[in-house]
């Protein structure tokens, strides 16, 4: 389908070259056949007038309304009296058959992808009344480029959001604002590199095809830790030789436990011995329903670890809007790469998000969506309860997704194929795991982006083989 240019005249880059000897109009034709031959122009799509296409290119408006004429009595244009000349539907050649975009996913009763919350309750509304007050009080300094840590007011409200609902040691002169995570680790790694850093741990399981990118890109070595039932193995990190670590110490990534307290504090003592750093993925504590929340990492050890967190799991990912707690000794160095890779984050949704959250909208928010997440929770509780009895679910009661673990014999890759022949989108373990190993039968459900009617009727598609009654 065509754009419907908006205005009196759709502006058009076309160009004559009056020393070339060829006439001005037999120019302007072949230029105008070639933009519709190779799709530049579309079918439909309305082209300048006359007038205004003469007066651009400092043209006779005679000569345009000729060389229209004649591309008209071609068949690569159309007129109609009152109406704008157009690009005629015949004019193209036929395009390539479109093949589905890559992340285009079928229909399905019910999709557990992890990692998304639930969309449909993005708090438009306030995003917009936000939006509206940050720019009717927007100083007129604020749309320059600005520093590049960030938006001072968007500092000051998240360090002191920080230091309230997360215990952190947050100073706004040592926070950077990020687009999302993935860029707040590629800075804290490239950053790291910077200090001489080679060699980068990180969770096992855990997101291993993430960490070993942005290694990659930091010119870093990745390997990988075991995660035991008390979190992060630090015996087997100091093992490997490495002088940073990327951990989830909250509500760890993908197996829900915490990092215990004898961890936590023989983690920091482990980055002080080794002159290392701890990156601390804080993607979800705000998500907990058995109890509060555990505090960040960061707060124990504010020189020794970079905190990230993100809007992208209480929010939406779209935002693109994150921020990094850094470390004296780097928050010069992330500035800098800051700089470097895009000058700043978009001033306006900066100043966006801090109006959200200083007026409370933020906290209301999240106070709805944990109440649905732990409905959902609890849905997906019974309806494994009910239709596979055989599967448990391990994990915190945290987040938006839970681990399920099959009965012997029954094969992770196995149900992820015949879940989705049955329009059912499950996830398995091997994915997180650095070795790509499917044992021992794990699925990762998440249940943030699925209403309960679909989370119900999605387990019950698939009871049979998830291993059925006991």
């Amino acid at each position: 389908m065509p754009v419907q240019w908006a205005g009196l005249s759709p502006e058009l880059l076309l160009t004559v070259d009056r020393d070339s000897g060829d006439r001005l109009c037999a120019q302007l034709e072949r230029q105008l056949r070639d933009a519709i031959r190779s799709g530049r122009l579309q079918a439909g799509e309305r082209l300048p007038s006359s007038r205004e296409l003469a007066r651009a290119l400092g043209l006779s408006r005679g000569l345009v309304q000729d060389c229209y004429g004649q591309l008209q009595a071609e068949g690569y244009l159309v007129t109609r009296v009152g109406s704008a000349t157009r690009v005629a539907a015949c004019a193209q050649v036929a395009p390539v058959p479109a093949t589905a975009p890559p992340d285009a996913r079928p229909r399905l009763i019910a999709d557990f992808r992890h990692g998304v919350p639930d969309l449909a309750s993005f708090p438009l509304a306030d995003w917009l009344w936000a939006t509206r007050e940050a720019a009717r009080t927007m100083p007129t300094a604020e749309f320059d480029y600005g520093d590049p840590r960030g938006s001072s007011a968007l500092r000051e409200v998240v360090a002191g959001y920080l230091r309230r609902v997360r215990g952190a040691a947050a100073d706004p002169a040592r926070t950077v604002v990020c687009s999302g995570y993935a860029q707040g680790l590629s800075l804290a790694l490239r950053a790291l590199a910077r200090r001489g850093v080679r060699v980068v741990a990180y969770e096992d399981p855990g997101g291993p095809a993430t960490a070993r990118a942005a290694a990659d890109a930091a010119g870093l070595t990745a390997v990988p830790v075991p995660v035991d039932e008390d979190g992060l193995d630090v015996r087997a990190l100091d093992a490997t030789g490495a002088r940073a670590v990327i951990v989830t110490p909250a509500h760890q990534w993908p197996t829900g436990v915490v990092l215990t307290p004898a961890r936590r504090h023989t983690l920091v003592e482990w980055a002080a011995r080794r002159d290392a750093y701890v990156i601390e993925d804080d993607y979800d504590a705000e998500f907990r329903y058995d109890r509060e929340p555990v505090g960040a990492l960061q707060g124990l050890a504010a020189d020794r670890v970079i905190s990230i967190g993100t809007v992208s799991k209480s929010l939406a990912p779209a935002l693109r809007l994150g921020w990094l707690l850094c470390p004296p000794a780097l928050v010069d160095a992330i500035t800098d790469l800051k700089r470097i890779a895009d000058r700043g984050s978009p001033s306006l949704d900066q100043l966006a998000l801090a109006r959200l959250i200083e007026s409370g909208r933020y906290d209301r928010h999240l106070r709805r969506m944990r109440t649905t997440y732990a409905t959902r929770r609890t849905a997906l509780v019974e309806a494994l309860a009910r239709h596979a009895p055989a599967v448990r679910l391990s994990g915190l009661a945290a987040g938006f997704h839970a681990v399920a673990h099959l009965p012997e014999g029954v094969g992770e890759r196995v149900v992820v194929a015949e879940a989705r022949s049955r329009g059912v989108g499950l996830y398995g373990m091997s994915a997180c795991r650095a070795s790509g190993d499917e044992a021992p039968a794990l699925l990762i459900l998440g249940f943030g982006d699925v209403p309960e009617r679909a989370i119900v009727a999605g387990v019950a598609a698939v009871g049979d083989v998830l291993g059925g009654r006991a």
